[in-house]
């Protein structure tokens, strides 16, 4: 598995903007269950869609 798509991992679906950051909940092979801040919990087939991963600025 992508290290960069583990749960807990942010990220950006790139067709989908209006869907907001969306944090990984689990990553099977290459079914991926994206939290999405305004679309909720989505399955996203990596062999089809390539998430873009976002870092998130320390809160420290």
């Amino acid at each position: 598995m992508n290290d960069r798509l583990a749960p807990g991992a942010w990220v950006r679906h790139p067709a989908r903007p209006d869907w907001g950051l969306g944090q990984v909940q689990s990553a099977v092979g290459a079914r991926v269950t994206v939290n999405f801040e305004h679309a909720g919990k989505q399955l996203i087939n990596t062999a089809v869609v390539t998430l873009e991963a976002v870092d998130l600025p320390d809160e420290n």
